[in-house]
């Protein structure tokens, strides 16, 4: 039987939180997925964290990042990638007479000596290197070739081309898979805008493809659509895949989820009963909690589990915690980047005869922080009370509050976005008190902000 890998791409397919990301790439592993694709490394310090956090629970998938345009890209990939399982540099390059000179500012002799470069010098990192032609269709006669006999020579375990334009129909493409003359393992990937990614892989499997990559509801190979072809062919034409059919449903569904922004919903796979079934108070000790965080389909980390813990017993002091209490707690406290600032407490005052103030406690390196403000209502007042703790002032490009559960004691959400030297950081917070929210979700945007200030 021949084992068809999956190279998932999911979390190179759009722009997810710090958060989100985590939680998708233990989704991926738990699903069973043999390569975890990231994109290259653009922000150093928050994306070399997001790779050696999914290093530290990713221990059966491949963690393969992309690099190849400059050297420095190499260089960054490897870092990031210090301390993975199965560590893996992909080296993503264009072959096409445009993409060449559009990407890279070379031409086709320039360009085959640059991949044989590059590609030499990801494997003198001690990883393993997958060249990747990432518009292979749309390349002149015989130049295809010519790549993938440089990159291998150069030293790279495996190849893969990607119809990056789904101009060929699904025959079309398995005949240009079977031309390929290589020794390594052969990866494709096919862009799915006229809705024949699935056959064009399937069909390409059976031309001599040895890995798929794929991506749940992303631009190429949906991963469930292939995944259950293979699973009802298979047997039939000698092929499987490592996914764990049993949890697919539910682990796509909680990927669907995650990157939802209506997240008032239950989760999807996450059956009724399931859900229904948490009620937790504050006598729940944490083995409670995190049995309930592991119904619910999340995999946390020790010290997640204890972000989160600390986070339930400041909401179940003041009412009973549910499913959808404990997803709201999860989304806002784990996998976060650390609290260069904490809040300590909060005084609002306002009325409709007064002016409303803030006194705003902030805790910092051990040390407390205080500071009084007022301001055009007691949310402004004690966003200007933070501003002057930190002594900087922020862009507030969008506050906004909702309601997660129903009822009287609803837990509310804050989402604020502050913008600092053009770019955007958004952060939330989660309370009873709605006040608070909004406190939370502002210092978590400032902390994200002074991380990446370093």
């Amino acid at each position: 039987m021949k084992h068809i890998r999956i190279a998932d791409t999911t979390l190179c397919q759009g722009n997810y939180t710090f958060k989100e990301k985590i939680e998708m790439a233990r989704q991926l592993e738990k699903l069973g997925v043999d390569v975890i694709e990231l994109p290259a490394i653009t922000e150093v310090r928050s994306d070399t964290l997001l790779v050696r956090t999914m290093a530290s629970f990713v221990k059966n998938a491949i963690l393969s990042v992309a690099a190849g345009v400059t050297a420095e890209s190499v260089e960054l990939a490897a870092a990031a990638l210090e301390g993975a399982a199965k560590p893996q540099i992909r080296i993503q390059l264009p072959v096409s007479p445009v993409g060449m000179e559009y990407t890279c500012h070379k031409k086709a002799d320039k360009m085959l000596g640059w991949i044989s470069e590059i590609v030499a010098a990801a494997k003198q990192k001690g990883v393993a290197v997958e060249f990747c032609a990432v518009d292979a269709t749309r390349a002149d006669d015989g130049y295809l070739q010519k790549a993938i006999d440089a990159a291998t020579e150069a030293g790279a375990d495996t190849v893969s081309v990607w119809d990056s334009t789904g101009g060929r129909l699904p025959d079309d493409f398995a005949a240009f898979v079977n031309e390929i003359k290589t020794d390594l393992p052969l990866g494709v990937a096919c862009d799915n805008q006229n809705g024949l990614a699935a056959a064009s892989a399937i069909l390409a499997v059976q031309a001599g493809a040895d890995c798929v990559k794929t991506a749940i509801g992303g631009a190429i190979t949906d991963l469930v659509t292939f995944a259950t072809m293979v699973k009802n062919c298979g047997d039939s034409y000698g092929f499987a895949t490592g996914i764990r059919y049993t949890e697919m449903g539910r682990i796509v569904g909680q990927i669907a989820w995650i990157t939802d922004p209506a997240r008032n919903e239950k989760p999807a796979g996450v059956t009724a009963t399931a859900a229904e079934g948490i009620q937790l108070d504050a006598n729940d000790d944490r083995e409670a909690v995190a049995a309930a965080v592991a119904k619910l389909g999340y995999d946390l980390s020790e010290e997640d589990s204890a972000r989160v813990y600390e986070e339930f017993c400041r909401v179940a002091e003041k009412k009973t915690v549910a499913a959808k209490e404990l997803e709201a707690i999860v989304a806002n406290v784990a996998m976060q980047v650390p609290d260069a600032y904490q809040l300590v407490s909060y005084v609002i005052n306002s009325g409709n005869i007064i002016s409303a103030s803030a006194q705003i406690s902030l805790q910092r390196d051990g040390k407390t922080l205080q500071s009084v403000s007022i301001g055009d209502g007691p949310i402004d007042a004690a966003f200007k009370a933070i501003d002057q703790i930190i002594g900087h002032h922020y862009e507030l490009d969008d506050f906004q509050i909702q309601a997660v559960t129903e009822g009287k004691e609803a837990v509310g959400q804050a989402l604020v976005k502050l913008r600092d030297r053009g770019r955007l950081y958004s952060g939330t917070g989660i309370s009873t008190d709605i006040l608070g929210a909004s406190l939370r979700a502002y210092l978590n945007a400032v902390n994200k902000i002074i991380y990446e200030e370093g």
